[in-house]
C-alpha cells in the first residue's frame, strides 16, 4: 500500500475515534491560521475534560500522530519547526479556577485558564499569582508553564519554578500523571512540577497546576531614572541591589538613539513606599528622576509583540548572562547592530532580558549568531522567540550541552514515539 494512502486511512481513523470520545462540534479540519511555525495541521481538537484529553492523545500516540498542545496561541512561534503538527489539542475548555484555598495561599487551576482569570479570582481575597506574564488576557496555565514565561517580578518572588507546587498531566499513552494527592501513573523519582516547566510540551500536556500565593501589594510606585549611558544605569542597579531596599522588580531599558532608563517597582503601604522612594532617590543623586507610571512594566511585552504593518522583518530573543554582566551584554547588541538594525532592551536585574531587533534579516542573522556565541562563551544563553522570514535556518536553542543526553532520556521515559512537539525543543527534541 502508497504510504502516503496508509497515512491517511489512519488519519480518518483517527478522526472518527476522537469523535466518540469529543462531540463532534469540538473536532474541526484545521485552518491557515492554525499552522504551527509554518506548519500546517491536520486537526484541531477541544477536549472538555481532562479524561477527554487523555483519551485523545492516546489515540493519536497510536496513530503516529503528532501533537502541539495549544492554550491561547500566543507562544506558538517559540521553539524550531516541529517535524509534526498533525493534531492541535487545545485545552479552550479547560478554564476552571478549580480551588482557591486562600487561607493556604494556593490555587488550582485547569490548563486552559487565563492569567488574567486566574488573578481576578485571586484578587478578591486579596491575593495574586505573583507572575507578570506576556498577555495575559489570552496566556492559559499551561502555556505559561510550558514557556516557562516570567517577568520583572521573579527578582523577589521566584520565577514559575519556584510558584508552582503541582501539576496533572496527561501523557502520551494515554495516562495521567500527578505530582501530588493521588497520583494515578508511578512518577517517582520525577519533580513534575520544575520538569515541565519550560519544557514547551514535549513531555507531556498539563491539564491542571497548583501555584502559591502572595498577598496583593495594599500600594506600588514605580519610580525611573534616566542615565547618561548603559554603564551608569548597572552601577545604579547594583547599587539598589546592594542596598536594604525591598524592591519588587528592577530593570534597565534601552534602544537605538535613547538614553537608558532604570525602573525600579516598589510594592506595599503608603508610609512605606515614601521612605523607600526617598531613599532611591538619594542614591540616585541628580540624575533625571521621576514617578513613572505601570506602563513601564508593559516593556518586555511591546518587545515581544508582532510589528505593525509596514515595518521592517524583526526578530525577537531571550538572553541570559551574568546580572553583573548586564551593561557588557547590552553594548554588544547595540555594536551587533550597527549600522543597518534597530535594537531594543528590557534587561531585568536577574540576568535575564528581551531584545528586538527590526531591519535586514541577514544582518539581524549575523548579529545573533555572533551574539550568541560570545553569551555562551560565557555561560550564558540566547533563545530566539521570533524570526525575521529569512531566517528559518537559525536554531531557536544554540547549543543544547551536556545536559541532551540526559534530557532525550527523560523524553524517551514520558514520550517513547516522540509525538509531543516533536523537534521543537533544545537538541531537536
Amino acid at each position: 500500500m502508497d504510504a502516503s494512502v496508509s497515512v491517511k486511512a489512519t488519519a480518518s481513523t483517527f478522526e472518527a475515534d476522537v469523535r466518540e470520545i469529543v462531540a463532534a462540534k469540538y473536532v474541526r479540519t484545521a485552518g491557515a491560521s492554525d499552522a504551527v511555525a509554518g506548519v500546517q495541521s491536520r486537526f484541531v481538537v477541544e477536549p472538555g475534560s481532562e479524561q477527554e484529553l487523555a483519551k485523545v492523545l492516546k489515540l493519536a500516540n497510536a496513530a503516529g500522530l503528532g501533537v502541539t498542545p495549544r492554550g491561547g496561541g500566543t507562544k506558538l512561534e517559540w521553539g524550531n519547526r516541529p517535524a509534526q503538527a498533525d493534531v492541535i489539542l487545545s485545552t479552550a475548555r479547560l478554564h476552571r479556577v478549580i480551588e482557591h484555598a486562600w487561607a493556604d495561599l494556593t490555587v488550582s487551576a485547569e490548563a486552559g485558564c487565563t492569567i488574567a482569570k486566574l488573578q481576578e479570582t485571586l484578587a478578591k481575597h486579596g491575593q495574586r499569582l505573583a507572575l507578570d506574564a506576556l498577555w495575559p488576557e489570552r496566556a492559559t496555565v499551561g502555556g505559561v508553564l510550558s514557556t516557562n514565561d516570567s517577568g520583572a517580578l521573579r527578582l523577589r518572588f521566584g520565577s514559575l519554578r519556584d510558584l508552582v507546587i503541582g501539576v496533572t498531566l496527561a501523557l502520551a499513552d494515554g495516562t495521567v500523571a500527578s505530582s501530588g494527592g493521588r497520583v494515578v501513573k508511578n512518577v517517582a523519582g520525577y519533580d513534575l512540577p520544575k520538569l515541565v516547566t519550560g519544557a514547551l510540551g514535549t513531555l507531556g500536556v498539563i491539564t491542571r497546576a497548583i501555584f502559591r500565593l502572595h498577598p496583593l501589594p495594599r500600594e506600588r510606585r514605580t519610580i525611573s531614572c534616566v542615565t547618561t549611558n548603559v554603564r551608569e544605569a548597572q552601577r545604579l542597579v547594583v547599587a539598589i541591589q546592594n542596598s536594604k531596599l525591598a524592591h519588587s522588580a528592577l530593570q534597565i531599558c534601552c534602544e537605538t538613539e535613547m538614553q537608558p532608563r532604570v525602573d525600579v517597582l516598589f510594592e506595599g503601604t503608603e508610609a512605606g513606599l515614601t521612605a523607600q522612594v526617598e531613599q532611591v532617590k538619594v542614591m540616585m543623586g541628580a540624575a533625571a528622576i521621576s514617578d513613572a507610571g505601570g506602563d513601564v512594566w508593559s516593556a518586555r511585552q511591546e518587545i515581544c509583540s508582532a510589528g505593525k504593518q509596514g515595518e521592517a522583518e524583526f526578530a525577537v530573543v531571550k538572553f541570559a548572562s551574568l546580572p553583573a554582566q548586564m551593561a557588557e551584554t547590552i553594548e554588544t547588541i547595540a555594536r551587533l547592530s550597527r549600522p543597518d538594525v534597530r535594537w531594543k532592551v528590557a534587561a531585568q536585574a536577574t540576568g535575564i532580558g528581551w531584545a528586538r531587533l527590526d531591519g535586514d534579516a541577514q544582518a539581524m542573522e549575523s548579529a545573533l549568531r555572533e551574539f550568541r556565541a560570545g553569551l555562551e562563551r560565557g555561560g550564558g544563553s540566547l533563545v530566539i522567540a521570533h524570526r525575521a522570514a529569512g531566517m528559518s535556518a537559525l536554531d531557536a536553542w544554540g547549543k543544547a550541552g551536556d545536559a541532551l543526553p540526559l534530557m532525550n532520556a527523560v523524553k524517551r521515559q514520558f514520550d517513547p514515539q516522540g509525538i509531543l512537539n516533536p523537534g521543537r525543543f533544545v537538541g531537536g527534541i
